[in-house]
């Protein structure tokens, strides 16, 4: 069966547009191979590099503080792996930090109003110049982030939940 002129560039048009919808993040990030050996106990506590900026976790959140601009990420992401290398839940109390130890818990508080809430680092980024944190769309709607997108926070960590150690 042949197929018409028009037919056959629509499909392909369609089939360009599918692939192109799951190209991922725009950026990669790149794992820095210091010793030649990687096991999943310290993987995230690698050295990385991103759009040609390098960072290193910090091996302890204890003390911990930061102020900043916070962002959060939701349905483009949803289902895909986070660093950790869990699957990434935006209804879930989890948050994105370039250098915080993964499974830490860290208190996020919305500098204009107030707000605060607990979500647990796992995944890297936000990797938009300025911000600090990136949170899950739950996380976002509890400090009153999801409508304007970005606000300012000071987050805090508290450490680890019963059970749950430092990745």
């Amino acid at each position: 069966m042949l197929l018409s002129r028009p037919l056959l560039s629509l499909l392909i048009c369609l089939a360009c547009c599918l692939l192109a919808a799951c190209g991922g993040p725009s950026y990669q990030v790149r794992v820095i191979d210091t010793d030649g050996q990687t096991t999943p106990k310290d993987y995230t506590q690698r050295p990385y590099e991103v759009n040609g900026e390098r960072y290193q976790p910090i091996p302890s959140a204890n003390g911990y503080s930061e102020q900043g601009i916070a962002s959060w990420y939701g349905s483009d992401f949803h289902g895909r792996k986070t660093s950790n290398g869990e699957t990434y839940d935006m209804y879930a109390m989890t948050a994105a930090h370039k250098t915080l130890p993964m499974n830490v818990d860290v208190r996020v508080t919305n500098l204009n109003n107030g707000r605060s809430t607990v979500v647990r680092i796992n995944d890297r980024g936000p990797f938009v110049k300025g911000r600090i944190i990136d949170l899950s769309y739950s996380a976002a709607k509890q400090l009153d982030i999801v409508g304007p997108g970005t606000a300012p926070v000071r987050i805090e960590a508290l450490g680890y939940r019963e059970g749950r150690g430092q990745a």
